[in-house]
C-alpha cells in the first residue's frame, strides 16, 4: 500500500497495488477487530482462462475506503486491515496481506481567532487557533498551498499559530482556511475574517543579446553544448523551477522560535532595479522567446559592495544555486527565510549565526544576472513573498508579533 495506512477513521481512503502477471480475478479488503471480520470492499473480474496466456498485465491499483462507514461495528482501538487478491489464471492462486491499524473515530476540533486579517496579495499574515480532539497535523491552506503551524510560545501544544503567505499568483478571491487532520485522514476546517488587497505586478520586456547569452549560459552550464538560445531557455525554465524548489525545500531547516530582531534591512543605498513578481518577457532579436516571473528585488549599488544580513538568523545555504549564482539563505525561525543571490563572494558557512547588518559576502553577477547587483527575496514556509512588509517595524508588530505570546519578542 502506498502511502502506508496506519490508521482508519470514519472513511479513510486506501490504495493497494497488486502485481499479477495474468491479471486479478478477485480483490477484497476487510477490517478485523475483536475477532470479527467485516468486508469493506470487493471487486471481481470475469475469469478468462482461455485468454490469459496471450498477454501480461502490469501492476493494478485498487482504491477504496475503509472505516466505520464501511464497517459499522468498529470502535476506537487496534484493528487489522486484510487485503486478498486472486490471480486470473488456471490455478486461481490467492495471496493476502495483513496490516495493523489504529481505529481513530474522534475528529479534530478547531477554534480560530477573531482577529481581522488584512492580507496583501503576495504578502504574509499570521492566524492563531486552538485545536482539540484527536489530531496529528494543523495549519493553513490556500488553494494548492499548505502552511505549517507551531505552538504559541509559552503555550500548550494545542494553542497554535500559522505564519502563512498569500501567493502572488493566486486569485484574490481564494479563501484561506485553518485545517486540522488526524491520523485516520479525517480533516476539519475553520474560517477566519480576512480581506485581501490586490496588488498590481509589473510587466516588462527584457532584451537579451548574444553577448548576454554567451556570458550567463556558459557560466551556469559550462559543460553544455548546442544552441545558446535553447540552452538559455532550459536554464530559464527547467533550471529556474528546480532552483526555486530547492529554495522551497529549505523550509524544513527552520527553528521553532523567533530569531529575527526588529525590521529587516534593505541593502543600504541600493537602487531597486526589479520588483517582486515582475512578469518578464524575454526578447531576442525582436521576438518574444520566453516569459518568467522574477520573485524578488534586484538591488544595485556599485560593484562588489558588502552584502549584509537583513536580520538575525542562521545560515542554511551558502553555495552555488543555479540561476541565483552564489547564494546565501538565512533562516529567521518559524519558516521565515531571506535569500541573497548573484554574489561574487560568500564569507559565511552553513550553520553560522549572523547578526543584522553583519557582512556575509559581496554583490556580483553570478548566475542569471546581466550586471552586478543583489537579488534579495524572502519566503514563508517555502513560498516567496514581497519583502517590503518585513522592512516595516509597525507592520511586523501589528500583523505578526502582537499575535504571539510575549515570550516570542
Amino acid at each position: 500500500m502506498e502511502p502506508p495506512v496506519k490508521a482508519v477513521g470514519a472513511s479513510t481512503p486506501v490504495k493497494a497495488e497488486v502485481t499479477a502477471a495474468y491479471g486479478v480475478r478477485r480483490f477484497t479488503a476487510s477490517l478485523e477487530q475483536d475477532g470479527k471480520r467485516q468486508m469493506v470492499f470487493e471487486q471481481r473480474t470475469p475469469a478468462s482462462r482461455l485468454l490469459f496466456m496471450r498477454h501480461r498485465e502490469g501492476p493494478r491499483t485498487f482504491s477504496f475506503a475503509a472505516g466505520k462507514q464501511q464497517a459499522p461495528a468498529l470502535h476506537d482501538g487496534k484493528a487489522a486491515l486484510i487485503v486478498e487478491a486472486q490471480s486470473n489464471d488456471f490455478l486461481g492462486r490467492t495471496v493476502d496481506a495483513t496490516f495493523d491499524v489504529n481505529v481513530v473515530l474522534e475528529p479534530p476540533r478547531l477554534q480560530v481567532d477573531e482577529e481581522q486579517h488584512y492580507i496583501n496579495q503576495g504578502g504574509s499574515e499570521l492566524v492563531t487557533f486552538t485545536v482539540s480532539g484527536d489530531w496529528s497535523e494543523a495549519g493553513v491552506k490556500l488553494g494548492p498551498y499548505t502552511f505549517r503551524s507551531y505552538p504559541l510560545p509559552g503555550k500548550p501544544n494545542n494553542e497554535r499559530f500559522s505564519l502563512f503567505a498569500f501567493p502572488w499568483d493566486l486569485p484574490v478571491d481564494t479563501v484561506p482556511h485553518v485545517y486540522a487532520l488526524n491520523a485516520a485522514g479525517t480533516e476539519v476546517t475553520g474560517r477566519f475574517w480576512f480581506k485581501v488587497f490586490p496588488k498590481p505586478f509589473r510587466t516588462r520586456d527584457l532584451e537579451i543579446t548574444d553577448a548576454f547569452l554567451d556570458k550567463v549560459v556558459n557560466q551556469i552550464d559550462p559543460t553544455g553544448a548546442g544552441d545558446l538560445l535553447q540552452r538559455f531557455l532550459r536554464i530559464n525554465g527547467e533550471l529556474r523551477k528546480k532552483d526555486n524548489q530547492m529554495l522551497a525545500d529549505l523550509r524544513q531547516k527552520t527553528e521553532e522560535h523567533v530569531l529575527w530582531n526588529g525590521p529587516f534591512l534593505q541593502l543600504s543605498n541600493s537602487q531597486v532595479e526589479a520588483h517582486f513578481a515582475d512578469v518578464r518577457s524575454y526578447i531576442y532579436k525582436g521576438k518574444k522567446v520566453d516569459q518568467q516571473v522574477h520573485l524578488g528585488y534586484d538591488l544595485a549599488v556599485t560593484q562588489h559592495v558588502p552584502v549584509v544580513a537583513a536580520n538575525d538568523g542562521r545560515v542554511v545555504w551558502a553555495s552555488d544555486l543555479g540561476i541565483y549564482g552564489n547564494c546565501i539563505v538565512l533562516d529567521h525561525g518559524y519558516g521565515l527565510q531571506s535569500i541573497y543571490g548573484h554574489l561574487s563572494k560568500i564569507e559565511v558557512k552553513v550553520g553560522d549565526m549572523v547578526k543584522k547588518g553583519q557582512p556575509m559576502g559581496r554583490s556580483g553577477s553570478t548566475g542569471l544576472a546581466g550586471g552586478d547587483h543583489l537579488h534579495f527575496s524572502m519566503q514563508v514556509d517555502g513560498v516567496q513573498v514581497n519583502p517590503v512588509e518585513w522592512f516595516d517595524a509597525h507592520w511586523i508588530h501589528d500583523r505578526i508579533l502582537s499575535k504571539l505570546a510575549p515570550a516570542a519578542h
